[in-house]
């Protein structure tokens, strides 16, 4: 049941996102521009990730039984890295990983595979879930 409940938690959140960013891209990326270039929102931002991060390895750790729950565990998994990457490097060196993210248009690929990720964890959680 966790499993099923956190791939449609992160799989909504992936598809609102992620469509939003393709549709209206202006509509994030000033915002998180005007995060990043603050140190304390940053810190913040980061701490909640590292957390959700925490959370999500402590309570779904699970390498089997299926693709679903090994996603799971791996986006867990990958907050939590990015998390205490964004915490160990200098505030400059993320700031220069966003920008080169926001000015390349490396947010329209991330943003489609954040979207094709969401959608495949909404429909292998509802036909896991008929099962």
């Amino acid at each position: 049941m966790r499993t099923l409940f956190l791939a449609r938690l992160i799989g909504l959140y992936c598809v609102v996102i992620s469509l939003v960013m393709l549709a209206r891209p202006r509509a994030l990326l000033v915002p998180i521009a005007a995060l990043a270039h603050d140190p304390a929102a940053m810190l913040v931002i980061v701490l909640v990730g590292l957390v959700a991060g925490l959370a999500m390895v402590l309570a779904h750790n699970v390498w089997s039984g299926g693709a679903v729950p090994v996603v799971v565990t791996l986006i867990g998994w990958w907050l939590l890295i990015k998390s205490l990457s964004a915490l160990v490097l200098p505030g400059a060196t993320t700031l220069a990983l966003y920008e080169t993210w926001s000015a390349s248009g490396l947010y329209r690929w991330s943003s489609t595979v954040t979207l094709l990720l969401g959608l495949y964890l909404l429909y292998a959680s509802r036909r896991s879930s008929r099962r």
